[in-house]
């Protein structure tokens, strides 16, 4: 499990996060959901020892992030960022096997390959492996970071909005993929996620944060309730079925100044089935 005590964090004179404290268990998908700068991206990036720990502890299976060294950490969890720039002219299956580095450094061998073609498959990747990555789309680029990630074989994947750039099907897909991923594998995956409904299909386990705060933590359905969204996303919401899933519903959209936008006419209103 990953165990958070006592973590704050203060970015200049601005407290970003306050006194969290927290448990994430293993073999879940672990959704952060929770409004614009909650302090979700800091806190992921915190246990992916990508900023320096301030004021707490943080342990990952039982190792002090603190204390331990990189190469022994890269065993134990990959992590992918917001920022995925890399060399253009590197090949899809050439960026998917550098998730294999900290097992092989410089040495690839069959297990190695094996894992990148395993990844390639896994994000519908294979037709492209030879192509650059300047010559594939923005979602198609993500896709490849993921599996890059995946194929470093740690138990925990550590993901910042890796929903960014990618339509709706392909974002279906990809929480699809990676709940099969989980419950295949029994690895963990904590993924930061900005649209709560794709939390509410398909994460296991789910943390509410607002203001650098937790403020709610739990099993989904636990978490994922009319009071606790409504506090948290500061706009009255409708939690629904479907599939037997929650589905989040806004009872109005409002603009900045929290006045209700004009009605659609009746013509042009979706129809939900």
């Amino acid at each position: 499990m990953i165990r958070i005590t006592g973590v704050s964090h203060r970015i200049g004179s601005a407290a970003i996060l306050h006194d969290i404290d927290l448990t994430l268990p293993r073999g879940k998908l672990i959704a952060l959901i929770g409004p614009n700068g909650a302090g979700k991206s800091t806190l992921l990036r915190l246990v992916a020892r990508l900023e320096p720990l301030q004021q707490g502890r943080i342990e990952v299976d039982g190792l002090d992030l603190a204390a331990t060294p990189t190469e022994r950490l890269a065993l134990a969890m990959a992590v992918m960022g917001q920022q995925t720039h890399i060399a253009s002219r590197l090949r899809v299956a050439e960026l998917v096997g550098f998730g294999r580095w900290p097992h092989h450094r410089g040495r690839p061998g069959a297990a190695d390959r094996a894992a990148v073609e395993a990844a390639l498959e896994a994000f519908g990747l294979a037709p492209l492996r030879h192509r650059f990555l300047d010559e594939i789309s923005g979602g198609q680029a993500q896709r490849a970071h993921l599996a890059m990630t995946f194929a470093q074989g740690t138990d925990w994947l550590l993901l910042d909005e890796p929903l960014n750039n990618l339509d709706m099907a392909h974002s279906r897909a990809l929480m699809a993929r990676l709940a099969d991923l989980v419950r295949g594998s029994g690895r963990s995956v904590v993924t930061v996620v900005h649209e709560v409904n794709y939390a509410a299909a398909w994460a296991d386990h789910v943390v509410a944060m607002k203001n650098g705060r937790v403020v709610a933590q739990g099993p989904a359905e636990a978490v994922l309730t009319e009071p606790v969204l409504s506090a948290l996303y500061d706009t009255p919401v409708e939690v629904a079925r479907h599939d037997d899933r929650p589905l989040v519903l806004h009872h109005h959209w409002h603009d900045q100044l929290g006045t209700p936008f004009p009605e659609a006419p009746d013509a042009a209103r979706p129809t939900v089935h």
